[in-house]
């Protein structure tokens, strides 16, 4: 289990490398309301990236630092794929690995 922790927390920080890359990382930071969106990927509220960058990552380190239970039907690579399309093929693939880890 510490293994697979360590492998999704690696490519966590690969996907946080890669939105910086694709210059997708934003430096201004969601409203309270943006952040407590109840919509799958907060879709209503902000793009795709900030909910990774400011959602999900967060969220997803947090719940591995305190080994707290991942949930077991993840699937975010379909959004990925909506959202990024052919143009960021390496943050999709990235997205993939993630869900499939968690599914294991």
């Amino acid at each position: 289990m510490m293994n697979k922790n360590l492998t999704l927390l690696a490519h966590l920080e690969q996907l946080e490398s890669e939105l910086k890359q694709n210059q997708l990382w934003s430096n201004k930071q969601p409203t309270t309301e943006q952040l407590n969106s109840q919509t799958p990927f907060a879709a209503d509220v902000m793009p795709f990236e900030n909910w990774l960058q400011f959602i999900f990552i967060p969220r997803f380190k947090h719940m591995l630092s305190s080994n707290a239970q991942l949930p077991t039907n993840m699937s975010i690579t379909p959004m990925a794929e909506i959202s990024f399309g052919s143009q960021y093929q390496e943050l999709v693939s990235t997205l993939q690995n993630i869900d499939s880890l968690v599914q294991e």
